[in-house]
Protein backbone atom coordinates (compact mmCIF):
# COMPACT_ATOMS: atom_id res chain seq x y z
CA UNK A 1 0.00 0.00 0.00
CA UNK A 2 1.25 3.62 -0.38
CA UNK A 3 0.22 6.20 1.61
CA UNK A 4 0.88 9.66 -0.14
CA UNK A 5 2.18 12.65 1.86
CA UNK A 6 2.18 16.50 1.15
CA UNK A 7 4.92 18.93 1.94
CA UNK A 8 2.80 21.20 3.97
CA UNK A 9 0.34 18.77 5.72
CA UNK A 10 1.57 15.47 7.97
CA UNK A 11 -1.06 12.76 9.00
CA UNK A 12 -3.42 11.00 7.48
CA UNK A 13 -6.85 12.21 5.49
CA UNK A 14 -10.41 10.08 6.68
CA UNK A 15 -9.81 8.01 3.40
CA UNK A 16 -5.84 6.95 4.16
CA UNK A 17 -6.99 6.20 7.39
CA UNK A 18 -9.72 3.94 6.43
CA UNK A 19 -7.07 2.35 3.80
CA UNK A 20 -4.59 1.61 6.58
CA UNK A 21 -7.21 0.23 9.33
CA UNK A 22 -8.27 -2.37 6.61
CA UNK A 23 -4.42 -2.97 5.49
CA UNK A 24 -4.22 -3.79 9.48
CA UNK A 25 -7.28 -6.14 9.74
CA UNK A 26 -6.25 -7.82 6.58
CA UNK A 27 -2.49 -8.39 7.80
CA UNK A 28 -3.91 -9.75 11.15
CA UNK A 29 -5.71 -12.53 9.06
CA UNK A 30 -3.39 -13.19 6.48
CA UNK A 31 0.14 -11.66 7.32
CA UNK A 32 2.85 -14.62 7.24
CA UNK A 33 5.69 -11.69 8.30
CA UNK A 34 5.44 -8.13 10.17
CA UNK A 35 4.66 -5.13 8.04
CA UNK A 36 7.61 -2.97 6.67
CA UNK A 37 7.34 0.57 6.85
CA UNK A 38 9.93 2.39 4.16
CA UNK A 39 9.70 5.96 5.13
CA UNK A 40 11.42 8.43 2.43
CA UNK A 41 14.58 10.32 3.71
CA UNK A 42 16.22 13.71 2.60
CA UNK A 43 12.82 14.93 0.57
CA UNK A 44 10.87 18.02 0.90
CA UNK A 45 7.86 16.07 2.80
CA UNK A 46 10.01 14.71 5.31
CA UNK A 47 8.46 16.41 8.28
CA UNK A 48 5.18 15.83 7.19
CA UNK A 49 6.48 11.67 6.55
CA UNK A 50 7.48 11.85 10.24
CA UNK A 51 4.35 13.08 11.28
CA UNK A 52 2.47 10.62 8.99
CA UNK A 53 3.91 7.93 10.06
CA UNK A 54 3.18 8.39 13.93
CA UNK A 55 -0.44 8.47 12.66
CA UNK A 56 0.52 4.99 10.83
CA UNK A 57 2.04 3.59 13.80
CA UNK A 58 -1.42 4.97 16.52
CA UNK A 59 -3.58 2.86 13.51
CA UNK A 60 -2.09 -0.23 13.72
CA UNK A 61 -1.37 -0.15 17.47
CA UNK A 62 -5.43 0.57 17.68
CA UNK A 63 -6.15 -2.55 14.99
CA UNK A 64 -3.73 -4.81 17.87
CA UNK A 65 -0.80 -4.93 15.49
CA UNK A 66 1.99 -5.28 18.48
CA UNK A 67 4.70 -3.07 17.86
CA UNK A 68 7.43 -5.86 17.18
CA UNK A 69 5.38 -6.72 14.00
CA UNK A 70 6.36 -3.48 12.33
CA UNK A 71 9.40 -2.65 10.99
CA UNK A 72 10.33 0.85 9.97
CA UNK A 73 12.69 1.35 6.99
CA UNK A 74 14.46 4.69 5.36
CA UNK A 75 14.72 4.64 1.73
CA UNK A 76 15.97 7.26 -0.22
CA UNK A 77 14.12 8.33 -4.00
CA UNK A 78 15.74 8.37 -6.84
CA UNK A 79 14.99 12.22 -7.31
CA UNK A 80 15.21 13.90 -4.10
CA UNK A 81 13.44 17.12 -5.14
CA UNK A 82 10.50 15.22 -5.24
CA UNK A 83 7.64 14.42 -2.44
CA UNK A 84 7.90 10.53 -1.98
CA UNK A 85 5.41 8.03 -0.41
CA UNK A 86 5.37 5.93 2.54
CA UNK A 87 5.53 2.36 1.65
CA UNK A 88 3.40 -0.52 3.51
CA UNK A 89 4.20 -4.26 2.70
CA UNK A 90 3.61 -6.99 4.14
CA UNK A 91 4.36 -11.11 3.09
CA UNK A 92 1.34 -13.56 2.68
CA UNK A 93 1.55 -16.94 1.60
CA UNK A 94 -0.07 -17.32 -1.98
CA UNK A 95 -1.13 -20.49 -3.51
CA UNK A 96 0.12 -20.61 -6.69
CA UNK A 97 0.90 -23.41 -9.78
CA UNK A 98 3.45 -23.76 -12.56
CA UNK A 99 2.99 -22.85 -15.86
CA UNK A 100 1.27 -24.99 -18.38
CA UNK A 101 2.32 -24.88 -22.20
CA UNK A 102 3.89 -27.46 -23.40
CA UNK A 103 1.26 -29.20 -25.47
CA UNK A 104 3.77 -31.57 -28.57
CA UNK A 105 1.04 -33.22 -29.71
CA UNK A 106 -2.03 -32.93 -30.70
CA UNK A 107 -4.60 -34.26 -27.60
CA UNK A 108 -7.15 -35.89 -29.82
CA UNK A 109 -7.36 -38.78 -32.37
CA UNK A 110 -5.10 -38.02 -35.55
CA UNK A 111 -2.54 -38.92 -37.88
CA UNK A 112 0.48 -36.90 -35.73
CA UNK A 113 -0.95 -38.82 -32.52
CA UNK A 114 -0.77 -42.93 -32.65
CA UNK A 115 -0.67 -43.06 -28.89
CA UNK A 116 -4.36 -41.35 -28.57
CA UNK A 117 -5.83 -45.13 -28.09
CA UNK A 118 -3.28 -45.51 -25.57
CA UNK A 119 -4.99 -44.35 -22.70
CA UNK A 120 -1.99 -42.51 -21.22
CA UNK A 121 -2.09 -38.68 -19.63
CA UNK A 122 -0.83 -36.22 -22.01
CA UNK A 123 0.96 -33.52 -21.46
CA UNK A 124 0.16 -31.11 -18.71
CA UNK A 125 -2.19 -32.94 -17.65
CA UNK A 126 -4.62 -31.31 -15.02
CA UNK A 127 -2.16 -27.84 -15.19
CA UNK A 128 -5.01 -25.59 -15.93
CA UNK A 129 -7.38 -27.32 -13.34
CA UNK A 130 -4.47 -26.75 -10.86
CA UNK A 131 -4.35 -23.16 -11.61
CA UNK A 132 -7.64 -22.72 -11.42
CA UNK A 133 -7.88 -24.18 -7.84
CA UNK A 134 -5.13 -21.82 -6.76
CA UNK A 135 -6.59 -18.67 -7.60
CA UNK A 136 -9.57 -19.61 -5.79
CA UNK A 137 -8.01 -20.45 -2.76
CA UNK A 138 -9.19 -17.96 -0.10
CA UNK A 139 -6.11 -18.53 2.59
CA UNK A 140 -4.12 -21.33 1.16
CA UNK A 141 -2.73 -22.34 4.51
CA UNK A 142 -6.20 -24.05 4.78
CA UNK A 143 -4.50 -26.35 2.18
CA UNK A 144 -1.28 -27.22 5.37
CA UNK A 145 -4.12 -27.18 8.48
CA UNK A 146 -7.56 -26.29 8.93
CA UNK A 147 -9.40 -23.35 10.42
CA UNK A 148 -10.15 -23.37 13.98
CA UNK A 149 -13.75 -24.40 14.96
CA UNK A 150 -16.14 -21.22 15.01
CA UNK A 151 -18.36 -20.73 18.86
CA UNK A 152 -21.56 -22.88 18.15
CA UNK A 153 -24.69 -20.79 17.91
CA UNK A 154 -26.24 -21.34 21.10
CA UNK A 155 -29.75 -19.89 20.58
CA UNK A 156 -30.48 -22.18 17.33
CA UNK A 157 -28.57 -25.14 19.52
CA UNK A 158 -30.78 -25.09 22.41
CA UNK A 159 -34.05 -24.54 20.80
CA UNK A 160 -33.09 -27.67 19.15
CA UNK A 161 -32.35 -30.17 22.31
CA UNK A 162 -35.37 -28.38 23.32
CA UNK A 163 -37.28 -29.57 20.97
CA UNK A 164 -35.35 -33.27 21.01
CA UNK A 165 -36.51 -33.38 24.77
CA UNK A 166 -39.98 -32.94 24.26
CA UNK A 167 -39.93 -35.68 21.14
CA UNK A 168 -41.27 -32.90 18.28
CA UNK A 169 -39.09 -32.75 14.84
CA UNK A 170 -35.98 -30.69 15.08
CA UNK A 171 -36.05 -29.59 11.68
CA UNK A 172 -36.68 -25.98 11.00
CA UNK A 173 -39.13 -25.74 8.86
CA UNK A 174 -39.81 -22.81 6.16
CA UNK A 175 -43.65 -21.79 5.27
CA UNK A 176 -42.19 -20.26 1.59
CA UNK A 177 -41.02 -23.63 0.46
CA UNK A 178 -44.26 -24.86 -0.55
CA UNK A 179 -44.51 -21.58 -2.51
CA UNK A 180 -41.68 -22.84 -4.78
CA UNK A 181 -42.93 -25.94 -5.60
CA UNK A 182 -43.92 -26.52 -9.34
CA UNK A 183 -46.36 -29.28 -8.82
CA UNK A 184 -48.94 -30.43 -6.03
CA UNK A 185 -47.07 -33.84 -6.07
CA UNK A 186 -45.13 -35.06 -3.86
Amino acid sequence: MIVFVGRGRGGLTAAQRADVMGMAQTWLKEGTGGISIDMPVDTPNARAAADTLREIQATFAAAGIPPRGIAVRQYRPEDPRHMAAIRLTYPKITATAGPCGLWPDDLGPSVNNKGYFDNKPYYNFGCSNQRNMAAMIDNPSDLVQPRTETPVYTMRRNAAFEKYRKGTSTTTDYPESEKAKLSGTK
